[in-house]
């Protein structure tokens, strides 16, 4: 198992490699393998397992009536997803969550997270505490994403997220975790118009990009 990316999980912050071991059995914990593309939860169907990305990726997509995707969030060793299903087990995923690449998840039952063991783990409260954080995080995430989209136009948009990127990495030259459909599925719009939008902008001499790393040479 990926000691790293347990180590890396906000859900252990604070916690050794040894303690970790110990609670593993406690969250009934489940280390499962996806191909690329595999779905590893479905919209439609509760779940009371959230997962914790070990290795590779996964993303997370909502697919309206009319098949039309979009992404919601991408999920990276260390970091977690559905947390906030598994802690409303009754409440049916309103989205699909997808290997982007082959990938190694350890589900983790959200009961017995959220339920003290038996063996009144002297680290259970500092779970439950990360838990909350981490929901926490999440929803101010969720949040940005609707500032992002809120504008009309592709620029306008593209300028609010490449913004807020530069901004949490301290500097006009960055790499966002998206490739240019996923970029175009998170800020709702359509692939081949960003991508127009992005040449417009070099043009004027706004930013310059190369796959997924970018450059602002305007203010932010």
């Amino acid at each position: 198992m990926n000691d790293a990316a347990l180590l890396a999980s906000p859900l252990f912050r604070g916690a050794t490699s040894e303690e970790i071991a110990a609670m593993l059995p406690c969250l009934g914990a489940s280390p499962r393998r996806f191909a690329r593309g595999e779905r590893i939860l479905r919209a439609g169907e509760p779940t009371r397992y959230m997962g914790l990305v070990l290795t590779g990726s996964v993303l997370v997509e909502h697919t309206d009536l009319q098949g039309a995707v979009t992404l919601l969030g991408r999920a990276e060793p260390g970091e977690l997803f559905a947390e906030a299903y598994a802690c409303a087990s009754d409440e049916p995923l309103l989205v699909d969550v997808v290997a982007s690449e082959a990938c190694e998840v350890l589900f983790l039952d959200a009961r017995r997270i959220l339920t003290q063991c038996t063996s009144t783990c002297e680290h259970h409260s500092r779970i439950i505490r990360n838990l909350v954080g981490t929901l926490a995080h999440k929803n101010l995430a969720l949040s940005r994403r609707s500032l992002h989209t809120g504008p009309r136009t592709i620029r306008a948009r593209l300028l609010s997220y490449l913004g807020e990127q530069a901004q949490r990495a301290g500097s006009r030259s960055f790499t966002i975790p998206f490739d240019r459909q996923q970029l175009a599925d998170y800020l709702n719009v359509e692939r081949s118009a960003l991508s127009n939008e992005l040449s417009k902008m070099q043009r004027d001499g706004l930013l310059t990009c190369r796959r997924s790393s970018f450059c602002l040479l305007c203010e932010f």
